[in-house]
């Protein structure tokens, strides 16, 4: 049951949450650079497949309902080429600022929600996605003002904004879940079908896993795993709008991983840009007082 106010220890386990999947982001670079990102999101879904399904049979479930089971196979689907995007992305990017950049899917989700579920977008929200837009602007100006805008940082970014867009459409499947399927569900069928349905591609761009890599590719599926139950657990003991707030520190724990995994610094452009983008994710997600406008 949740509760009101802002209390510290389901804040605290979503700030660790958050931290723990930066973490992730971290060893998952690390190893995509050595085997190259599809093998590594394709191990990353088996190792964390192996530790969340006997957790999940352990219950003795029932076998989920054909149209429940629908809805596994899409986001599986969705959330197995987004995570492939988004890990290629950071083998072109520095870590925080690819984790900036990503923070416009719950801005490009407002305007999918519109389409797909009929909802409507109100003012703030279009000034929200404006203020967004602007500081992807700045992110990739400032890489185009220092010179490095060059084939690589482009296909990244290229790369990013289609992961951006899936993790979008991922919210709108999420909230279908939520209303028919368990959290362990959701997450075994969610790294399973997802690993699955990348293997596909095996023919064409598996490569042989290096034993270096193993290390980082377990610790990457064991992070996942405990980033996912720490915010679930938050979730399920506080309002969201007291924990939002969290998903934020993301930067922060990016910043200070790409620093201690990669030496990477963190541009002024950066820290403006993602200052922008994550005020227009404020402006989003807070309470409306505005009228709504229907979407066109």
């Amino acid at each position: 049951m949740q509760t009101k106010g802002h209390p510290l220890l389901p804040f605290a386990a979503a700030l660790a949450g958050v931290g723990f999947l930066s973490l992730m982001d971290a060893f998952m670079k690390e190893a995509a650079l050595m085997i190259g990102a599809y093998t590594a999101t394709v191990l990353r879904a088996g190792v964390g497949t192996a530790l969340i399904a006997p957790v999940w049979l352990a219950r003795g479930p029932a076998w989920p309902t054909p149209a429940v089971l629908k809805l596994h196979l899409t986001r599986g689907v969705v959330s197995g080429f987004m995570a492939l995007t988004f890990f290629f992305a950071l083998t072109r990017l520095p870590l925080a600022e690819a984790i900036a950049l990503s923070f416009i899917a719950p801005l490009l989700a407002l305007y999918l929600a519109s389409v797909l579920l009929g909802e409507v977008i109100s003012r703030a929200a279009i000034g929200a996605s404006l203020l967004g837009f602007a500081g992807t602007l700045v992110i990739v100006g400032g890489r185009i003002g220092q010179g490095q805008f060059d084939g690589d940082t482009a296909l990244g970014i290229a790369s990013l904004i289609i992961s951006a867009l899936l993790y979008a459409y991922n919210f709108i499947v999420i909230r279908r879940q939520a209303q028919v399927a368990g959290p362990l569900e959701i997450a075994t069928f969610h790294s399973g079908i997802g690993g699955l349905v990348l293997l596909t591609l095996a023919p064409l761009l598996w490569k042989t896993p290096s034993s270096a890599a193993l290390l980082p590719l377990l610790a990457a599926g064991a992070l996942t795993v405990a980033g996912s139950l720490s915010i679930a657990w938050a979730y399920a003991r506080a309002e969201a709008q007291a924990l939002v707030p969290t998903e934020y520190s993301g930067f922060v724990w990016a910043a200070a991983f790409g620093w201690l995994f990669f030496r990477e610094g963190v541009t002024w452009p950066t820290l403006a840009g993602t200052a922008l983008i994550v005020a227009g994710c404020w402006m989003a997600t807070r309470p409306g007082r505005e009228p709504a406008i229907t979407a066109t």
